[in-house]
């Protein structure tokens, strides 16, 4: 069966979805659907990877270390629970044999979420994740599997550009493609991505009022100005939930909604972005 609609960065595995799971996971499926649970640290990758094989179709893992946890983080209930919220996630040490057995799985599809996060940042800090990102990319290369990256800027502090830190580091690592999740850099950034064979990911971000801050990304002209074949869409699910769901727990079946407002910018009808993403979605993706 051929989806119509990909989801292709979601966190249905987070301690946010246990009570519900299931009613989330159906939601989508019954809305033809498919969608990517994305680990971030050994427990919720594995997570990822039990909940893939609960189901026939449909539901894929991606695994990997995120930036926020080379170190100690602030503590998100939605993504660990409510218990020990005062303190801080661990750091973990990126395995690459744990994490190598682990990809053997058919339902793992992909390395992630890795990359960089420069929102809470430091030198030491910084340095962890150059590090973890690096082994995560090389490992991609060895086992031929696309990567799925994370990047965060520090708005209030300009001197490092975590776009233009991670596309260095690809273009001098990687020897596979992948995806740059929820998308919010600048149109060159998002053409230089394009260069090296990096999908662009939107998220329900793109169905929200201009930022009047001067965080601002300006979807409209990056979503008109960047080939379709090169588009992807990501709920980034429990966060950043779409128009008209803002403000509520985000799940894989909102999806729909980035897809319809990419159509709208580019004026085009619903169904053929959505194939159009279900296809480059199944190409990077190999699925």
């Amino acid at each position: 069966m051929t989806p119509k609609y990909i989801d292709v960065h979601s966190h249905v595995n987070f301690k946010v979805f246990e009570e519900d799971q299931d009613a989330v996971i159906r939601r989508a499926l019954d809305s033809e659907t498919w969608f990517f649970n994305v680990g971030t640290q050994i427990d919720t990758s594995l997570a990822a990877i039990k909940l893939a094989h609960r189901y026939q179709e449909g539901v894929f893992a991606i695994i990997g270390l995120h930036p926020i946890h080379t170190g100690k983080s602030f503590h998100d209930e939605k993504e660990l629970g409510a218990e020990g919220k005062e303190f801080t996630s661990r750091g973990e040490v990126f395995d690459k044999n744990t994490y190598r057995e682990l990809l053997k799985d058919p339902k793992v599809v992909a390395i992630g979420e890795c990359g960089l996060d420069y929102y809470h940042m430091d030198e030491e800090s910084i340095k962890k994740q150059k590090e973890a990102f690096i082994e995560q990319i090389e490992l991609a290369n060895e086992v031929k599997k696309p990567l799925m990256i994370h990047v965060r800027n520090n708005y209030e502090d300009e001197s490092k550009n975590a776009y233009i830190d991670i596309l260095e580091i690809l273009k001098k690592y990687a020897k596979v493609k992948g995806v740059i999740h929820f998308f919010e850099g600048s149109l060159e950034n998002a053409k230089d991505f394009i260069l090296i064979g990096f999908m662009i990911s939107f998220t329900g971000a793109i169905t929200y009022p201009p930022r009047k801050n001067g965080r601002n990304c300006e979807y409209e002209e990056i979503i008109k100005n960047i080939p379709l074949n090169m588009i992807l869409s990501d709920t980034d699910s429990p966060y950043m939930a779409p128009v008209p769901y803002r403000g509520k727990r985000n799940e894989p079946s909102y999806v729909k909604e980035i897809v319809k407002k990419i159509a709208e910018i580019r004026g085009l009808s619903e169904v053929e972005v959505a194939k159009a993403i279900v296809e480059n979605a199944k190409r990077i993706f190999d699925i």
